[in-house]
């Protein structure tokens, strides 16, 4: 007896809406690419290998093989897969065998980065602006341009006496303004303290000043009694540190201060790098009047003497309309030679980072970069504990950590930058009349901003690691990479050359030509003659005879000979490499993995709408009796001739057999029809989102079929499914057919052995008669010697003998013939065989003998 049949109220569950996945914008769960699984239920019995269930009719009293089913994964194990693919990249996971994979990962990776580009991007860019440019040169424009009563400007400026007019007229103008465009005064104190009426004078300027203490060289000794001080150039060791505060009451700028007690930082200068002590003096009062009599009391006290090396003014504006910070310094150095040489520095920072909406906004791609760089730190760590020493051979891999090495500097000053910045404007508010030193801080800031600008470089260069699968990508770095020994080989005999001439350049024309003034000038200035940048008659005029000659050689060994050889070298190399890549196909095509896609999307959508199309069918047809009663049996019969299995068949019908009596009346056959109109129509849709991505296909049968003539079963494969089989067919077979296909194979297995067992014996026959034609040559062999070593007997007694020895070796046969190893007798040949050589064998004239021999 067969196993009760569930209940339709029972199997209704099992059915969980199946049909209702091909609905608007649903999407059915195939077991495999065309076969449906409806999900089990409790009292659903479980399918088995051909989409049947034990104890159906179909079934009953057979017994069938279970489908081996997947051990299932507990929640925490589903949850680690999940965080374990998160890190999943080419150099994680086996890729080289599953092509798909590659694909897979290959995109997957690419994408995460372009994400991880974009926040960097905006994370950078949201940091600077065109503002920063205008704003420096509006504030540069004003302290640089500016000419004072002598009629030059700061950067003009040669000698100490321009740098008091500059002092004392263009700085102090520059810095306090306290009337209106028209000539009226400024009354209102909250609006004294500006530049432009719109920069903050945060704090007060400060002058400081280092000095080199007297008799700090050697006079010769033919001088010395002409020359009695002597200042050497500026080092840390010969600074003057003696303070004479008592001559100058109420000053500070004759009291040496230690870097320590400045809180200062080291300047590099364009002679030498200063320290950060000196004699500093804060021009107080806040006000031109005050700052002017502090000034010309510097000057008339002659504050700047022979011991003088640098004088530093610094000072700080902040503008709340744009929010940044410009940190000014300018750097007067008087050489030990005499004169004066100017410098400045306009550092225009955003040190103040979150004020407005877009700041926040920034702010929150920041948290986001953060959690980036957490991500790939895992990723890295993952590949290294994988590749240990062997991932630093790739250079893509070194690129990685450089990254993120740059990328947690700036993060990690960013944090520093946002505290120490409030901590200095709470002290700058509390003592309002106190400079304001944000040199140090403007200085990482600018730091910070070139770091993070050589991380967005690396950044974008990397993006060759992720499409190297291109051939065309890899050009760049295979020409580069195949000829690495050959630029290595022409790079030193290119620099051998190259800093020949700048050190002959340097000699020669060092005391006269700025471009030449030192060795690295020289050399800079050499590679801009090779660019075209040059002036051949500072040359000329510095020597006549040696300027002109060492242009011509110069241009003709680095120009003519060296540079053209390096271009040879990479146009060689490049022709290689592009030959060699003219038969290298590519790792896969993008496009041909989202074509494959995109045809399983439609196959998938074409089996639905073949499912549905049978369904529809399936209730014309089903109803053999004409009674617009819908039963069960009917309703199997019909479904089970298109090849679907019965927990499919039972659970569509239970849905949709409300009352549970195994009947599907008019209304209930109505509501189905309804449903599977619907379904129809989301198809459609789905079909027209298609068809703007691309041409529309057939059917599922005809789409595989083209497949078919492709012959691409093998990419097929990768991806887990077969595009050559058709939908509905591989839902499985019927259990007749599939009995009638067994005995079949039963039949053929028994039929093969028994040929096998027959080819056994034929081979154990052959075996054994080859062995006794060997003995039979042995045999005839002693008989043969016994004639001729029996000389004293008669013709007569030899021929007996003789023919005895034949009849014995003759039974002997026979007897070896009736029992064959086998135990199954002779061959049919072998006794045709035995009793044609017992004929040949009998005498039939006087001279048997020679007969048989």
């Amino acid at each position: 007896m067969p196993k009760e049949r569930p209940t339709s109220a029972q199997s209704r569950t099992a059915w969980i809406d199946d049909m209702d996945t091909y609905g608007s914008g649903g999407h059915a769960r195939p077991d495999s690419q065309f076969e449906f699984r409806a999900r089990e239920d409790a009292d659903l019995p479980m399918e088995n290998e051909f989409g049947q269930k034990p104890g159906s009719r179909s079934d009953r009293g057979k017994e069938q093989t279970q489908v081996a089913r997947p051990k299932p994964v507990g929640i925490f194990g589903k949850i680690g897969r999940g965080i374990r693919s998160l890190w999943a990249t080419r150099q994680t996971e086996e890729t080289k065998g599953n092509r798909e994979l590659h694909v897979k990962t290959t995109l997957r990776e690419l994408i995460i980065y372009i994400v991880f580009l974009v926040i960097l991007c905006v994370v950078t860019f949201g940091m600077t602006s065109t503002k920063m440019y205008y704003y420096t040169k509006v504030m540069s424009d004003l302290f640089l341009s500016t000419t004072h009563s002598g009629g030059g400007t700061f950067q003009t400026l040669t000698n100490v006496d321009d740098f008091w007019k500059f002092s004392r007229e263009t700085l102090l103008k520059g810095l306090y303004w306290e009337k209106w465009y028209n000539g009226d005064d400024i009354t209102n104190p909250d609006d004294l303290g500006y530049i432009y009426y719109e920069n903050k004078l945060l704090g007060i300027p400060r002058f400081r000043q280092l000095k080199v203490s007297s008799n700090s060289c050697v006079v010769h000794e033919d001088f010395k009694d002409v020359i009695r001080h002597c200042y050497d150039s500026y080092s840390d060791n010969l600074e003057d540190k003696t303070s004479t505060t008592a001559d100058h009451p109420g000053y500070t700028a004759w009291t040496y201060k230690t870097e320590e007690e400045l809180d200062g930082s080291s300047h590099w200068g364009q002679l030498t790098t200063y320290s950060g002590a000196g004699y500093v003096q804060e021009l107080v009062g806040n006000n031109y009047t005050s700052a002017k009599a502090l000034v010309d009391h510097l000057f008339n006290e002659r504050w700047i003497d022979r011991g003088t090396r640098a004088v530093f003014i610094d000072f700080t504006v902040y503008n709340a309309n744009i929010n940044l910070f410009c940190v000014v310094r300018f750097l007067v150095e008087f050489p030990a030679t005499g004169g004066a040489i100017p410098s400045w520095t306009f550092r225009t920072v955003k040190l103040i980072r979150y004020v407005t909406v877009q700041d926040y906004f920034i702010m929150a791609c920041e948290c986001i970069f953060v959690l980036f760089i957490v991500y790939y730190i895992v990723e890295e760590s993952l590949e290294i504990k994988k590749h240990k020493l062997s991932y630093f051979k790739n250079v893509w891999n070194i690129l990685d950590i450089l990254v993120i090495l740059l990328a947690i500097l700036c993060v990690a000053f960013d944090v520093y930058r946002t505290v120490e910045v409030d901590n200095k404007l709470s002290v700058l508010l509390e003592n309002p009349d106190k400079f304001a030193d944000f040199e140090f801080l403007s200085y990482w800031q600018t730091r910070f901003d070139n770091a993070i600008a050589i991380a967005v470089f690396l950044a974008w260069i990397k993006i060759f690691k992720y499409i190297s699968f291109n051939k065309t990508m890899t050009q760049l770095s295979s020409t580069l990479g195949r000829c690495a020994k050959d630029l290595a080989g022409f790079a030193v005999m290119f620099f051998i050359i190259f800093l020949a001439f700048t050190q002959l350049g340097y000699l020669l024309f060092g005391t006269q030509v700025k471009d030449f003034s030192n060795f690295q000038n020289s050399f800079f200035t050499l590679f801009r003659i090779i660019l075209g940048d040059f002036d051949f008659h500072q040359l000329e005029a510095a020597n006549r005879v040696l300027g002109p000659i060492f242009f011509m050689l110069f241009v003709f060994f680095v120009f003519f000979v060296l540079i053209n050889m390096f271009l040879a070298i990479i146009n060689d190399t490049y022709s290689e490499v592009k030959g060699d890549m003219a038969n290298q196909k590519n790792e896969f095509e993008m496009g041909d993995y989202f074509k494959r896609g995109y045809m399983k999307m439609v196959e998938k959508i074409n089996f639905k709408r073949d499912k549905i199309v049978d369904i529809q069918e399936a209730l014309k047809t089903a109803d053999i009796n004409q009674d617009h009663k819908l039963e069960f049996d009917e309703w199997r019969t019909d479904l089970k001739t298109r090849g679907y299995a019965d927990s499919e068949i039972e659970a569509l019908f239970a849905k949709y057999d409300v009352d549970g009596d195994r009947i599907l009346d008019s209304a209930e056959q109505k509501r189905l029809t309804n449903d599977l109109e619907e379904q129809t129509t989301a198809i459609n849709k789905e079909y027209d989102n298609l068809e703007k991505t691309g041409h529309r296909p057939g059917t599922a049968r005809s789409g595989i079929s083209e497949n078919d003539d492709t012959g691409d079963e093998s990419d097929d494969d990768e991806s887990g499914t077969k595009s050559s089989r058709s939908g509905r067919a591989s839902s499985g077979v019927s259990y007749e057919e599939f009995t009638v296909l067994s005995r079949r194979v039963d039949r053929m297995e028994h039929s093969i052995g028994s040929i096998v067992s027959k080819i056994d014996a034929v081979l154990v026959k052959l075996e054994a008669m080859e062995k006794a034609k060997l003995k039979r040559r042995e045999t005839m062999g002693k008989i043969l010697d016994s004639i001729t070593e029996s000389d004293g007997n008669s013709d007569e007694m030899k021929r007996e003998q003789m023919e005895k020895l034949v009849r014995e070796e003759l039974e002997r046969w026979d007897s070896e013939t009736s029992f064959s190893p086998s135990g199954r007798g002779a061959s049919p040949g072998s006794g045709n065989s035995s009793r044609g050589v017992r004929a040949r064998s009998r005498p039939n004239s006087g001279n048997p003998v020679s007969s048989e021999v």
